[in-house]
């Protein structure tokens, strides 16, 4: 398996956000390009260390080219008969494997990410 299959959630994370590439060159996946704000820098180096060989095998250069400014506040939405976190997740995202991110952005009310409620009021993160 090469790097980038490796480091697919990395790269998935990515995308839409990184403007720049994923480079797997001489052993190491190389990063190289800017994102908008500090929070998806973040989003970007989370998702690579969540491979434990992370510090051997990638060389990041990840700048922001944002302004600083905080992040805007999460919106919410209130889960509907029928919901699903992924479904949600499409919706707001545009992505429904980004479910986790609901789920993360929600742990204080949630313990699993298969068990939500109708009313239930969930954080849409940014």
């Amino acid at each position: 398996m090469g790097l980038r299959e490796k480091y697919a959630y990395a790269i998935s994370t990515a995308k839409g956000k990184f403007d720049g590439s994923a480079q797997e060159k001489d052993g190491k996946l190389y990063f190289t390009g800017s994102v908008k704000s500090e929070n998806e820098k973040n989003e970007i180096w989370n998702a690579i260390k969540t491979i434990p060989d992370w510090r051997d095998e990638v060389v990041a250069d990840i700048k922001v080219t944002g302004t600083g400014a905080a992040a805007p506040s999460a919106k919410t939405y209130t889960v509907k008969s029928g919901d699903t976190l992924s479904k949600i997740a499409k919706e707001h995202l545009g992505d429904a494997n980004a479910y986790m991110k609901i789920f993360d952005a929600n742990r204080d009310q949630l313990k699993n990410p298969d068990l939500i409620k109708p009313g239930q009021v969930l954080k849409i993160p940014a």
